[in-house]
């Protein structure tokens, strides 16, 4: 069997580094996006929706 190697232990982040890169993460001007083109295509899917499934209510009716 091998001798098993002890690890080296990281340094502990001190508070300055740890609040300088949690500030820097929180703005909210650098990521804001647009997402108005998915409920257009929410809302388009729910109208194609509704229409085949009235379409089959009505075909159900018909064939019955």
């Amino acid at each position: 069997m091998s001798k098993k190697s002890k690890r080296k232990s990281r340094p502990i982040p001190t508070s300055e580094t740890s609040s300088r890169s949690s500030s820097s993460r929180n703005r909210p001007d650098d990521f804001n996006p647009d997402y108005s083109y998915v409920i257009k295509d929410l809302r388009h899917i729910g109208v194609l929706a509704a229409i085949f499934i009235s379409a089959l209510v009505i075909l159900s009716l018909f064939l019955r």
